[in-house]
């Protein structure tokens, strides 16, 4: 085995991924595996190859990251919409018709705190269930009174 071992033999080394062996390189270049284990050692091949791996984790990490913060504004800004267009659509409504845009309102509200890392259900009662209740208590009170009125006169 006459080869020598190229500058280049670290970036071949590094790119056999799963496969990596000192005897791969030996074989590539022709040379012996001593040979490339003595280059490795003087060039600092493993030291180098981890430096490497955690730039590339870092890096992943961080275009998963950049993924996340983009889809979570995407939703976000999605979110605003719906809200928006519960909210017109409340304004037009009758109490009696507006529980459909109550919902769409009350979940992207949860939502969006989710979104924000907030609890989405939190113990305190949903804006559907308020209109609800307080709906209920003004058809009640709006009988009652009336058979109120007409128990006294008995």
């Amino acid at each position: 085995m006459s080869g020598r071992i190229p500058p280049t033999a670290f970036e071949f080394y590094a790119n056999l991924g799963p496969a990596r062996s000192y005897q791969a390189v030996a074989d590539e270049y022709g040379v012996s595996k001593r040979a490339v284990v003595e280059c490795a050692r003087a060039e600092n091949w493993q030291q180098r190859l981890a430096a490497l791996e955690a730039k590339a984790k870092e890096n992943s990490e961080q275009r998963i990251l950049e993924s996340l913060e983009q889809m979570n504004e995407r939703h976000l800004k999605s979110l605003r919409v719906v809200q928006g267009k519960a909210l017109e659509a409340l304004k037009g409504m009758s109490l009696t018709t507006a529980m459909d845009a109550i919902r769409a309102l009350d979940l992207a509200i949860k939502r969006e705190r989710t979104i924000r890392g907030e609890p989405g259900d939190r113990t305190a009662v949903s804006i559907e269930d308020v209109v609800k209740r307080e709906f209920n208590a003004w058809m009640v009170d709006d009988e009652d009174d009336g058979d109120e009125n007409e128990d006294s006169s008995l």
